[in-house]
């Protein structure tokens, strides 16, 4: 049961910074799967009246508010456009219209949850948070490091010209996933983000010759070992290990057929 002493909305982000000092205290976000925990709050931090619920767009990115909810990105026409649908289907399948109303991207991209499908698509752009205190940092850096004290403002995507797919696994429509995979495709660089290995995404760099080897299918098939074999898996309740291993082929090649299908059309 979550047992929570005193609420606090905090009225800047330097206030709510301060408060979050304490480890006894906790930044609330949507309070979704915060709820579900057995832990006592000395005081609860919320951070809606900070104006953090807004997605900017400009020629160069887009800045999404920590208090953005993933309805309003799933909903987002410029981020899914740009993406080609990539954001909009890696949060259409988290449970539902109620819990998406309700649950933020900074409470899933601050979790770093092993089964957050936010991560995984946001680690396969050039993408960066914003924190009060440490600045701004690439998603990446974020990922595998600790900032426990501080307080995540927005998520940065850089615009740059890309192909993005993302895909996922689950064992019924609502349930987490069993693995996720998110590609994009630049101009030069390309990118595969694995995550639900059960753990974390990770983000990894295709061949340089991917742009020749994602033609065909044993192009394909080359390039998804090739990920795959840089990968570590895990078993629990929802796959064993060596079930995620095989998705991970099968999500990656058939990700890289409907991108070069894309770009023949």
């Amino acid at each position: 049961m979550l047992k929570i002493k005193e609420y606090v909305k905090a009225e800047s982000l330097e206030q709510a910074y301060e408060l979050n000092q304490k480890k006894t205290n906790c930044v609330i976000g949507g309070m979704l799967w915060l709820k579900m925990v057995t832990r006592n709050v000395q005081k609860a931090i919320d951070l809606s009246g900070l104006g953090l619920d807004q997605i900017e767009e400009d020629d160069e990115k887009f800045s999404i508010g920590a208090m953005v909810t993933l309805r309003q990105i799933e909903l987002h026409e410029g981020l899914n456009t740009w993406s080609h649908g990539a954001v909009k289907e890696s949060v259409t399948h988290i449970v539902g219209v109620q819990f998406r109303n309700l649950a933020t991207v900074g409470g899933s991209i601050f979790g770093k949850f092993g089964f957050s499908d936010v991560l995984s698509c946001f680690l396969a752009f050039d993408s960066y948070v914003e924190l009060h205190h440490e600045g701004i940092i690439p998603l990446e850096q974020f990922a595998v490091n600790k900032y426990p004290d501080d307080i995540l403002v927005r998520l940065i995507v850089k615009k740059h010209p890309q192909e993005s797919v993302y895909l996922s696994h689950r064992n019924s429509k609502t349930d987490f996933p069993v693995l996720t995979c998110a590609i994009s495709l630049g101009k030069e660089e390309a990118y595969a983000v694995v995550g639900a290995r059960p753990s974390r995404a990770v983000k990894v760099k295709l061949s340089d010759q991917w742009n020749v080897m994602i033609k065909d299918d044993e192009g394909r098939r080359k390039i998804a070992d090739e990920v795959t074999g840089q990968l570590n898996f895990g078993s629990n309740m929802r796959g064993s290990a060596d079930y995620r291993r095989h998705l991970s082929e099968v999500l990656i090649r058939r990700g890289l057929a409907q991108l070069e299908e894309r770009r023949e059309n």
